[in-house]
């Protein structure tokens, strides 16, 4: 909204300077700055309220030191949503699919999340909301990112065609698959970042690092000459998404300042499935949804780590009789939780190898 108060005045008055509004790279840093501010400014506030009433429930199968964190309020995902709806609605092209399909994205499964956290922390109903109601959630919305992608002609560089990384002129066609897939990638990234989120600053400092790599190539992939020079897909709007991917970097550093550890708020399934669903939608719509094992790998690993010790459990009950783990706990960041390791060290080295990962992805550009 604000972009088309400036741009009105801009096109009408033509004052000095206004002109700068129509640079993907100004609104991108406006609505960073934005989403920083609006999070500082009403993170306590909000944690106020949640103080009262929403104090996560610790897990009974948590680690020693996680289960001294009985006293913190969770939701605080309402936080990270708010920042990024509120700059995005500001600064980025409200009709443009880039902007209302991330945003949906956010809105629709933080929606869910918030269900699931209040039935949780409020009505005291063990498991909160029903696995299936979730899966119900993750799919519709897959379903509708796809449909749409898929039957509008003006994303038509979006329908089924995806370049392969590490090759140079090596594009796949999903055909009509291309929606079972947008479904899948919806569902499994927002999962994702949902088995993350379980050390203070885990999630949101790995979403921050991925959807900035994110913001580097929607801004790449709609810039012409970039695009032909790293031979890359050039769709016309990306521009839009690196908006939406700095509005969720933002958020999630803003929400860092609650997070960090001593956590003074937890975001719940309400900012873990909506973070998750974001970065899953920015990857669909700017194609590079291949890549998303590479470039969100702290993610991978953790899903990863899940399905190895539950398939290695079922295996070995199934043979032996009784279950047989691989990792201490899973997801794989409680492993080295009960090794011993500081919570402030898993964090940060976690951050660490999520940076490597997306240096690994970048090079890909080149690496064909």
């Amino acid at each position: 909204m604000l972009y088309y108060l400036l741009s009105y005045i801009n096109d009408t008055y033509d004052p000095p300077g206004f002109g700068v509004v129509e640079y993907i790279t100004f609104r991108a840093g406006a609505a960073a700055l934005t989403s920083l501010l609006i999070i500082l400014f009403l993170g306590p506030k909000i944690i106020a309220i949640l103080r009262n009433k929403v104090i996560e429930p610790i897990k009974e199968e948590a680690p020693e030191e996680h289960r001294k964190k009985n006293n913190i309020p969770t939701m605080g995902g309402v936080i990270i949503i708010l920042g990024i709806v509120i700059s995005g609605l500001l600064w980025g092209k409200i009709n443009d699919p880039f902007v209302w399909m991330v945003l949906l994205a956010v809105v629709w499964m933080g929606a869910i999340g918030f269900v699931d956290d209040y039935r949780k922390v409020v009505l005291k109903i063990k498991g909160g909301l029903a696995g299936r109601y979730k899966i119900f959630g993750q799919v519709t919305l897959g379903l509708i990112i796809g449909l749409y992608t898929y039957l509008d002609p003006n994303l038509s560089v979006l329908l089924s065609k995806t370049t392969v990384p590490f090759f140079k002129n090596l594009t796949v066609d999903y055909g009509i698959w291309y929606i079972p897939l947008a479904i899948f990638i919806v569902t499994a990234v927002s999962n994702a970042v949902n088995l993350t989120d379980g050390l203070d600053g885990l999630a949101a400092g790995s979403t921050a690092i991925v959807s900035f790599a994110l913001a580097g190539f929607a801004y790449l992939t709609g810039n012409v000459v970039f695009a032909d020079y790293l031979n890359i897909t050039f769709i016309q709007g990306a521009g839009e998404a690196t908006i939406m991917s700095m509005t969720i970097v933002a958020s999630c550093i803003g929400f860092l300042w609650f997070n960090s550890h001593p956590a003074e708020v937890f975001m719940g399934d309400t900012g873990s499935l909506s973070l998750g669903s974001a970065l899953a939608v920015i990857a669909l719509l700017i194609k590079k949804e291949l890549l998303l094992p590479i470039l969100a790998g702290v993610f991978f690993m953790e899903t990863l780590s899940v399905i190895i010790q539950r398939g290695y459990f079922k295996y070995t009950k199934k043979k032996t009789g009784e279950g047989q783990r691989v990792f201490l706990m899973a997801p794989i960041h409680h492993h080295f939780q009960l090794k011993g390791w500081a919570e402030e060290k898993i964090v940060i080295r976690f951050w660490i190898i999520a940076l490597l990962f997306v240096l690994a992805s970048l090079i890909t550009l080149k690496l064909r």
